[in-house]
């Protein structure tokens, strides 16, 4: 298994290209399996993918949803992960409430993490030290480098046996939980969706450079061993080596 990239003309391009592959991997783990999962991260540019998705013909009383990262707000906040999907997905596609998996933003973070990783281990009958498998993991990258609510130069970045934290984004000034290195490895297909040229330095870093998750969490689970498809605009790629 190796990474793959897909460049496509512009932003909305890529987000609908990448739900397609979505749409294809998780059909066919629905073929030879009861239930499939998917776990999807925030940001502005999955308003589109998460429209993709609902026009799709998915099961979603078989298809469960979860989610990467949360800020610590309320549901209803506008920094809401939960919120752009439910608007863009959930409510659209008419996803069963029992299919959805949200960190409870509006909780403590130690709160709404403790709750988070309980309703995962009870999911997929995880014993103790036990880490999920997501059929599909989406994950973005921001202008650092980062990935889920990973930061440059976190220690939880090293944390290879834990489901889920809490981790206070500095620049931001806001709590996140997010789902830790160990569920990013243990994916089975790892979909990346970037767009924008403010993100092509780190990019070519990212796939191009030296491998360094402490400086650049976006390499996390993308080397080889890794079942890792990029879907990228123009303006993201223009400083890739095709």
């Amino acid at each position: 298994m190796s990474a793959s990239y897909q460049t496509c003309q512009n932003a909305r391009a890529a987000a609908e290209a990448c739900a397609g592959h979505i749409v294809t991997v998780l059909e066919a783990a629905l073929a030879c399996q009861e239930l499939a999962t998917l776990a999807v991260s925030g940001g502005t540019s999955p308003r589109w993918m998460f429209e993709r998705l609902g026009a799709s013909d998915l099961p979603w009383n078989r298809t469960h949803l979860f989610f990467v990262d949360e800020r610590v707000v309320p549901p209803s906040d506008p920094a809401s992960n939960f919120k752009l999907a439910n608007e863009h997905l959930i409510l659209p596609a008419r996803v069963p409430q029992s299919s959805v998996h949200r960190a409870e933003g509006e909780l403590d973070p130690q709160a709404a993490v403790q709750r988070y990783a309980d309703d995962i281990r009870r999911f997929f009958g995880l014993n103790q030290g036990d880490l999920p498998r997501f059929d599909v993991v989406h994950r973005g990258m921001g202008p650092d480098g980062h990935t889920a609510s990973l930061f440059p130069g976190d220690p939880l970045i090293e944390d290879r046996q834990g489901i889920a934290a809490a981790t206070f984004a500095a620049q931001f000034r806001q709590w996140r939980v997010t789902l830790l290195p160990g569920v990013l490895v243990a994916a089975k297909h790892t979909v990346f969706l970037v767009t924008g040229d403010d993100k092509k330095e780190a990019l070519r870093a990212v796939i191009q450079g030296e491998y360094d998750p402490m400086k650049y969490p976006a390499q996390i689970a993308t080397r080889p061993g890794h079942d890792v498809v990029w879907f990228l605009d123009q303006a993201a790629a223009a400083l890739i080596e095709q």
